[in-house]
């Protein structure tokens, strides 16, 4: 393919990783999980990590952890502010535990929730909010935080698409109660499938550590304060305190994130030079909005919407990346209203949400990976040039 929308970014020191979880026989969860786990939290400045085999499971496990905490938790028909634009598993765990979404429209030209409509989507039930950075781009994370302990709400920083993203010169991932993070393939770090969980709070992260497996009290500290220990090692090495799952890892997974966390700054510096040349090309240009970068991106793929004088054209400009050979897709999971998955929710939204729709019908991204994609982003403006002439919508505009 000329552009693909993802690249392998492994290299000898991946598949050395698994040859080490091979050699040492320990195929599932163990000291290399537990490693990346330390590795990661202090990556990222937070006194917790933990492990399970995708983001989508880590957004699952948080959920769940704000559920069964001692101190007020979530309870079925509690509310929750959510953005219209993500993906289908930032809202599956809300549904999965009687929760209703309140959807809030997304700011056009960053795509992430519009903080300004955010008094108009609180009632008296509403108990959590979900942040999400769509794409490496910054969501407004600071007043998300702020209207949360505002309100005294839990709040859920879904940041699997934007690792190593930063606001104010924070870390994404690190302002909400838990943080979400994806290894999967095309992400920033990739271990094959993966997922993490930080946070600062210990009953949460021991709760995520209980959940993750089973639901057992494995591999807790005594003295941990979700269970009081008993003297029959017996019963005890088996016992179930809360209905959890298997989400773990595997070591593998585990091996190769170490390596991979090494190599992420220079990572995003790549995805970042990639970006400066996309933006180079496409801002400015009237035919697309260009996602408007808050803070400093991660740059996980380069969104284009279209604008409105070019949306009519929109199938013969698709028609003619894929005769070019150029991946793209919709963005993340585009409106979550459009999909029909949501006749299974309880939900209400706030106003008709026309910047997500908009964005669902008219948008759509291409990969970035830490590679040099200037000849890719060249042959991409080349091929909607020739889709769509600048010249004659600029005659158009007198």
């Amino acid at each position: 393919m000329v552009y693909e929308l993802a690249a392998s970014n492994w290299g000898d020191e991946e598949i050395e990783a698994i040859q080490r979880v091979v050699a040492s026989g320990r195929y599932t969860m163990g000291p290399e999980v537990e490693a990346f786990e330390e590795e990661f939290a202090r990556y990222f400045g937070k006194r917790h990590a933990v492990m399970v085999n995708s983001g989508s499971s880590a957004n699952l496990i948080a959920v769940a952890s704000l559920f069964y905490k001692a101190d007020n938790p979530l309870r079925r028909g509690d509310e929750v502010i959510v953005p219209a634009i993500s993906w289908s598993t930032t809202y599956h765990p809300l549904q999965q535990y009687g929760l209703k979404l309140r959807f809030v429209d997304v700011d056009l030209e960053t795509l992430n929730i519009d903080a300004d409509q955010l008094e108009a989507a609180l009632s008296p039930r509403t108990r959590m909010i979900v942040g999400v950075s769509i794409l490496g781009n910054p969501a407004p994370l600071d007043r998300l935080r702020a209207f949360a302990d505002r309100h005294d709400l839990l709040f859920l920083e879904d940041n699997c698409e934007s690792m190593d993203a930063e606001l104010m010169g924070r870390k994404t991932g690190t302002f909400g109660d838990i943080g979400t993070f994806s290894f999967f393939f095309s992400h920033h770090v990739s271990t094959m499938e993966g997922g993490m969980l930080l946070t600062d709070d210990t009953e949460l992260a021991q709760l995520a550590l209980s959940l993750r497996s089973h639901g057992w009290t494995r591999g807790l500290p005594d003295d941990s304060p979700l269970f009081e220990p008993r003297s029959d090692d017996h019963f005890e090495a088996y016992r179930f305190i809360l209905p959890g799952y298997n989400v773990r890892p595997l070591e593998f997974c585990g091996a190769i994130g170490r390596e991979q966390l090494k190599k992420l700054p220079d990572m995003t510096a790549a995805r970042r030079r990639n970006a400066a040349m996309f933006r180079q090309r496409f801002e400015g240009d009237p035919r697309f909005l260009v996602q408007k970068e808050n803070g400093r991106s991660s740059a996980f793929s380069f969104t284009l919407v279209l604008s409105p004088d070019v949306a009519e054209q929109r199938d013969r400009l698709f028609a003619t990346m894929r005769q070019a050979d150029i991946g793209f897709r919709i963005i993340t999971g585009g409106c979550f209203l459009r999909h029909d998955v949501v006749e299974h929710y309880d939900f209400q939204t706030i106003g008709d949400l026309p910047n997500a729709k908009f964005a669902h019908d008219n948008g759509f991204f291409v990969g970035n990976y830490p590679q040099d994609l200037s000849q890719q982003i060249s042959e991409l403006h080349d091929v909607l040039n020739s889709a769509c002439d600048y010249s004659e919508l600029a005659r158009a505009h007198g």
